[in-house]
């Protein structure tokens, strides 16, 4: 497996992988847009099948906030989250950023495992935050992490 910073050169792979994991997957030019913000930087993991995952990521004020983190299925349950992760965490200490946050579902069980693996912790909920179309909403539970506490 690759971990690749994203550029513009990786926003198609970006969005086909996104694509995957989510059944609203966010289009190559969305990608692009993103990446050209303030404090913006995400991360393409892929290998010789294609692209198996993507994480981006913003810092602003000293947070760090997980902007979206998707594995396609058939690359779940094999480190590509965890390394997708592992890389963007250093990067957001590269941008000064003291604490790290996410949203996840709440019945995302294997996300929220591996999350509290590495170390975040509920912050919050957040009510009907995710829409899934006929099936209604899913609340989002709020996690965060100590970057300072992590690196050491």
């Amino acid at each position: 497996m690759r971990l690749l910073r994203s550029t513009a050169a990786e926003c198609e792979a970006m969005a086909a992988a996104h694509a995957q994991a989510f059944a609203a997957g966010w289009r190559e030019d969305e990608f692009e847009d993103l990446l050209e913000g303030e404090g913006i930087y995400g991360f393409l993991a892929a290998d010789e099948t294609g692209p198996l995952g993507v994480i981006l990521c913003r810092v602003a004020a000293g947070e760090m906030e997980v902007l979206t983190l998707g594995v396609a299925p058939a690359a779940r349950r094999r480190g590509v989250a965890r390394a997708l992760i592992a890389v963007a965490l250093p990067a957001a200490r590269d941008l000064a950023a003291e604490a790290a946050f996410l949203e996840v579902a709440i019945d995302n069980e294997p996300a929220i495992a591996l999350y509290a693996a590495l170390g975040f912790r509920k912050a919050g909920l957040r009510k009907a935050y995710y829409d899934r179309g006929p099936e209604g909403f899913m609340d989002a539970l709020v996690m965060r992490l100590d970057l300072n506490a992590a690196a050491a």
